[in-house]
């Protein structure tokens, strides 16, 4: 109708450099005239790409793993990509079934966050077999694995270790850590890093579990009868934790007891008193890991799996104020 050929209504349709503007707008007018869309399926047939990238989040629930798919839809979504997300549950046997699945070509990436249980049993064959059939695979915010593959997140070590040094510096002897992540891989590598930035011959005190009422009775006894000057909580339910004891024991935050968590910045400022937190900046971290994937898929990178790190920084309030 144009008396133009496909190729240049296809270039024309995707905003080419290569087609004057005049031409693009006709061919654009035509299309809407007409209600013409371009089929995706055809133009993946054509590429031998399914233009879709699989997502694996081990928990919904939590707001920093909502807030990393976000980064991911909104950099997907930039390259015309579209976005599968599969919930395991922090369950080994439905991560493993999700895994399968993605190996059926459904997927021309994958980003995963290993499940809790998966990490328990160490068993991380079902995430080989993905790469076996050269679908690129990047670990996102869960990343101390040794695997052969991209991964993006922040420094637990290092983050754990700055956040001791600080409260050190600031005159503060005895600092605690809570934790109901010990058992995970950020959880060991956020108590190195507290443990690390102790000066030789001092007292460390930690109180770890899973179960919430022995993280309770543990935290109790760190702050009541241990007396720490403040602790660090490595994961949500370790923070509210020593937040919400403090607060029944007549333990006064900031005066007796400083507190720094992994808590959402929302929340942490409309406590009173507002509670310190870590800030992962997570959609920069789901940004950043789709960027990653795209690039090995596109093959603009190549070689072994490199580690993308995300800055992060303490957010201080109320609850580590030095009056």
């Amino acid at each position: 109708m144009l008396n133009v050929s496909v190729s240049t209504v296809s270039k024309a349709l995707n905003d080419s450099p290569e087609i004057s503007p005049k031409t693009i707008e006709r061919v654009k007018e035509l299309a809407a005239l007409h209600n013409y869309r371009p089929n995706p399926t055809a133009v993946n047939l054509k590429s031998s790409k399914s233009g879709t990238i699989g997502v694996l989040i081990p928990n919904i629930a939590n707001s920093f793993f909502a807030k990393v798919l976000s980064g991911m839809e909104a950099r997907a979504q930039r390259e015309g990509l579209q976005v599968m997300t599969y919930i395991s549950n922090e369950s080994y046997d439905r991560e493993k079934q999700i895994a399968e699945l993605l190996t059926s070509g459904y997927v021309d990436g994958v980003l995963i966050a290993i499940a809790e249980e998966t990490q328990r049993k160490k068993d991380f064959d079902h995430i080989n077999n993905v790469l076996q059939y050269d679908i690129p695979v990047v670990l996102y915010d869960r990343i101390g694995f040794d695997m052969a593959v991209d991964k993006v997140g922040i420094d637990d070590h290092k983050v754990f270790y700055e956040a001791t040094k600080e409260l050190q510096a600031k005159g503060v002897k005895k600092i605690g850590l809570g934790t109901s992540i010990h058992h995970m891989g950020v959880g060991k590598t956020r108590i190195e890093g507290y443990k690390d930035a102790l000066k030789e011959g001092d007292a460390y005190y930690i109180a770890n579990s899973a179960n919430m009422q022995s993280l309770k009775e543990k935290t109790l006894k760190m702050i009541v009868e241990d007396k720490v000057e403040a602790v660090l909580g490595s994961d949500f339910d370790s923070t509210m934790m020593a937040y919400r004891l403090a607060y029944e024991n007549g333990i006064k935050i900031p005066e007796d007891l400083k507190i720094v968590g992994f808590i959402r910045g929302g929340m942490a400022k409309y406590l009173t008193p507002s509670v310190s937190f870590f800030d992962q900046y997570p959609d920069k971290l789901g940004e950043k890991a789709m960027d990653v994937l795209i690039n090995r898929i596109n093959k603009k990178t190549t070689g072994p799996g490199q580690k993308y790190i995300i800055d992060t920084k303490v957010v201080h309030l109320e609850s580590t104020e030095f009056r």
